[in-house]
């Protein structure tokens, strides 16, 4: 019988490039459709799997009231500042029995609840490692499997699971989907990619 993996839904940055002075957080961002951009990249996540955990920095300006109001699982991570590693870690910690993780990323709000779902099928059909491919890039979310628990929980610092991707082939799931190459890094990016609406 299969067993669903766990969402997790980093969104603990500080998107530095988005508003260099940090006033301004990206996550809270209205899309053209006005929902916020971490509303929309939690919403597929959380109609694919039966639970997300979502990783918040203490000062997050209301993203965890958002993510919460939704029905994600939201966690603080008290040194989200030391790097992705530290969120994804403090993630992990929250649900470390799970069969497999499906890890997505709180400025990425065009991923298809279709993409999704097909990464969590392959994580169920026992993948130990799964990505999506969009037109010969690969892109995110991410899928683990438990075998690999304690590479991911022996992560640090900004480099996120880049190291494990490079250290064993992933399988791939073709996806006609470019919101898992389409992330949200500045203001240009956010009036760039809302074609993808």
């Amino acid at each position: 019988m299969a067993v669903t993996p766990v969402g997790i839904l980093l969104a603990a940055g500080r998107g530095r490039r988005f508003d260099p002075t940090g006033a301004a957080s990206k996550l809270l961002q209205p899309l053209p459709g006005g929902e916020l951009l971490v509303a929309a990249s939690a919403r597929a996540l959380l109609s694919s799997v039966d639970k997300v955990i979502a990783v918040v920095r203490l000062d997050d300006g209301g993203v965890g009231d958002c993510l919460r109001a939704l029905g994600c699982v939201v966690t603080v991570c008290p040194d989200a500042d030391s790097g992705m590693a530290a969120s994804l870690v403090h993630a992990l910690r929250q649900a470390p029995d799970a069969p497999s993780w499906l890890i997505a990323l709180g400025d990425m709000p065009y991923v298809r609840a279709s993409t999704m779902l097909a990464l969590r099928a392959a994580l169920e059909r026992g993948a130990p490692i799964v990505v999506p491919v969009h037109a010969g890039q690969r892109g995110n979310p991410v899928g683990f499997g438990s075998v690999h628990r304690e590479a991911l929980l022996a992560l640090t610092g900004d480099q996120g699971a880049r190291a494990i991707l490079k250290a064993h082939a992933p399988t791939v799931v073709s996806v006609d989907d470019p919101g898992v190459v389409s992330d949200i890094d500045t203001v240009a990016d956010l009036l760039k990619t809302s074609t993808l609406a």
